[in-house]
């Protein structure tokens, strides 16, 4: 029987303080929400903007799998174009190694052409370039020879000589974005995650239980470890004793991370395309932004898996302005106060069953 799970999701946005010192609070929080009982925590990949302090999402996973036993480790997701496919497959068998098996591959394409365009990469080949990579990843998990041709690459007979420790390989996940999220992800045996407005996620995971059925069969070939995938729903949280203090604090908090959000794409004079309200208020209103006291957030919490149907509850506790110590009590809040009350939310012997 499946139940509530939860999870991080940390862009480790910039706050005018030292990295040092931000990478060094990140772990207790990390360390506290495996005490809490968390499954995962994900990082992101972002280059060049405040936005993201882990441009290498596999060097600061590497440290986290030392620091912690139990909770699982992954970013959300590794940008495939932007890697070289053998050096990624050998990281990640490192890293799932480092982490007696708890890595999880989140895989994407990316959506941010100047992140692109200031590493000089071709953000119209990301496609393909995302396709490729994959491909040979699979093959790098799977095979003991690597042979694969494309107009980027040329592997000819390359020895694997590393595997990951979890059999066949780790779980792979994937943004449910758009009309084609859900259809990859349901084809190759991905969990799925999404963000944004409670209608929209509540869509796409519908879209995402219908695919995995239908796509059952074609599914097969791709061995995945997944057999019961995870809905996952990313949201902002703070939480504080009332409402009107986790206001006061959260609102200050919620504009810094959505400056430092678009802030790459302004230089650039572009627009950046997450569907995220730039309002404090408006986000609240959405759904994306849950903030107020543990009474309040429990009820928001518990209408939102009503209306939507995940299995897995991807928070962002930390973000902006607010301090490590806000930080800290927000979750505590939410271990103490409102896990127990979402914890057998959505709990069906099948979490498919829900469509």
């Amino acid at each position: 029987v499946r139940a509530m799970k939860f999870g991080i999701f940390d862009y480790i946005d910039q706050r005018g303080e030292p990295l040092n010192k931000l990478y060094d609070e990140r772990m207790i929080l990390l360390r506290a929400a495996e005490q809490a009982g968390f499954y995962g925590y994900h990082v992101t990949e972002h280059h060049l903007t405040p936005l993201s302090t882990t441009p290498s999402p596999s060097v600061f996973l590497a440290a986290a799998a030392r620091e912690t036993s139990r909770i699982r480790l992954g970013a959300l997701l590794y940008l495939l174009p932007l890697y070289h496919p053998l050096r990624l497959l050998q990281e990640l068998c490192m890293l799932d190694h480092l982490s007696g098996g708890r890595l999880d591959i989140g895989v994407g394409r990316g959506i941010s052409p100047p992140e692109f365009a200031a590493l000089d990469a071709d953000f119209d080949a990301a496609p393909d370039d995302y396709q490729h990579a994959l491909n040979v990843l699979y093959q790098g998990f799977t095979q003991d020879r690597i042979d694969y041709r494309c107009e980027r690459y040329q592997f000819t007979d390359v020895p694997v000589v590393m595997r990951p420790l979890q059999k066949p390989y780790p779980p792979l996940w994937y943004g449910l974005r758009g009309e084609h999220g859900p259809v990859v992800a349901a084809r190759h045996g991905m969990n799925g995650v999404t963000l944004g407005p409670d209608d929209r996620c509540a869509a796409e995971l519908a879209a995402f239980r219908k695919h995995w059925v239908n796509h059952a069969e074609e599914r097969k070939s791709f061995n995945s470890p997944v057999q019961s995938p995870m809905l996952g729903v990313m949201r902002a949280m703070f939480i504080a004793d009332t409402d009107a203090e986790a206001e006061r604090i959260a609102a200050p908090a919620y504009t810094h991370w959505y400056d430092n959000l678009a802030w790459l794409w302004t230089r650039r004079g572009q627009v950046s395309p997450i569907a995220i309200p730039r309002e404090f208020d408006l986000a609240r209103q959405s759904g994306t932004m849950v903030v107020g006291s543990p009474q309040t957030v429990a009820r928001i919490f518990e209408a939102q898996a009503e209306r939507i149907g995940h299995n897995y509850l991807v928070l962002m506790p930390a973000f902006g302005s607010l301090t490590h110590a806000q930080e800290m009590r927000s979750l505590q809040l939410f271990q103490r106060e409102v896990m127990p009350r979402l914890a057998g939310l959505n709990n069906r012997a099948d979490a498919m069953a829900l469509a």
